[in-house]
């Protein structure tokens, strides 16, 4: 009896944690690029902020590889690389079959490999406003809380 009482307390208390992590995983990423804002969002409401850089050519949606551009609609969180060439990257999953269609009528290659991420590994001056080729790059202390908090299959939505 003093055993079942033990493991039922000890998986009461296991369920609570799990619960409780669960509790703080968030169901959607807001960027609002004018802003220069990462919000984290659960049932509508913002948990956390976070300040952001963008592409180099952050106005409007990007149109093609290489024009340095962030993008702009509803993407989700496709994967994850702790080992990228940045303090860990999630990967977004641009482009969508919208983006795919402009970009074929308008004959580019819309590019791709579009990710929120830390500091660049090799960093060996300070970065700038916007540094990234069209990510969207956070300081490594807050990277590490978003890839805690935003797991895969996480809705996306940039806003220009």
């Amino acid at each position: 009896m003093k055993i079942t009482v033990i493991c039922l307390v000890m998986l009461l208390g296991i369920a609570a944690t799990l619960n409780a992590d669960n509790q703080e995983v968030v169901d959607m990423v807001l960027v609002k690029k004018a802003e220069r804002k990462l919000h984290l969002l659960r049932d509508w409401e913002t948990i956390r902020s976070f300040d952001i850089s963008l592409g180099q050519n952050p106005i409007g949606h990007k149109q093609k590889e290489g024009d340095s551009r962030t993008p702009e609609g509803f993407y989700y969180i496709d994967g994850r690389n702790p080992n990228s060439q940045f303090f860990r990257s999630l990967h977004i999953s641009f482009p969508n079959k919208i983006d795919r269609y402009w970009a074929r009528i308008k004959g580019h290659n819309p590019g791709g490999d579009i990710a929120i991420h830390g500091e660049p590994i090799d960093k060996k001056s300070p970065l700038k406003k916007d540094w990234t080729q069209g990510c969207i790059g956070l300081k490594n202390r807050d990277m590490l809380e978003v890839w805690r908090l935003v797991k895969d299959g996480t809705a996306v939505l940039i806003e220009p």
